[in-house]
């Protein structure tokens, strides 16, 4: 494949380019492109996402969770005895998926679960899961994540598309 031209941004977001999948047309420049911001958005106001794990036995899991997209990283929480924490417990690898199959964005990185998590990070945690899903009843107290149950997830890699095969895009993050 050719080399995939590389588009210049800001320190703090990914570098975009186009997702390797030879026989699917996608284009070769990152002329028409999504910006980073059309991830972010969709991220920020997703209401369930899609978490996919390995099991002790390479089998694979997904189940649908809450979460909030803080600071570049998607936060969400549950048991660390369910099977997505046991998995994550064992092999941090998970795939992202957002619930649309025609607006897509999809994360690939690392979950681990946050002990002890800071109470300044916790109250700012609250308040935005508040605000995404009050109307179900949920909001949770800053203190309820100290005895675990809460996940953060770190990409390496996000996808997304509108228009397949015409803008889609790959970020790659910084530290990879």
């Amino acid at each position: 494949m050719a080399e995939i031209e590389q588009s210049s941004m800001k320190a703090s977001e990914p570098q975009a380019g186009r997702p390797h999948i030879p026989g699917y047309g996608i284009p070769t420049t990152i002329e028409g492109t999504l910006p980073w911001e059309h991830a972010v958005e969709r991220l920020e106001k997703s209401r369930n996402y899609w978490i996919g794990t390995t099991g002790p036995h390479q089998e694979p899991h997904a189940t649908p969770v809450w979460g909030v997209w803080l600071d570049g990283s998607l936060y969400f929480d549950g048991s660390p005895q369910t099977r997505r924490g046991r998995n994550l417990a064992t092999n941090p690898a998970v795939v992202v998926h957002l619930e649309s199959g025609s607006d897509v964005v999809i994360l690939q990185g690392e979950a681990h679960e946050v002990k002890a998590p800071p109470h300044d990070l916790t109250k700012r945690l609250a308040a935005v899961y508040t605000r995404k899903y009050a109307s179900d009843g949920y909001s949770p107290s800053p203190d309820g994540w100290d005895n675990g149950g809460l996940y953060r997830m770190d990409p390496h890699t996000a996808f997304a598309w509108t228009q397949f095969p015409k803008d889609a895009t790959r970020w790659v993050f910084e530290s990879h």
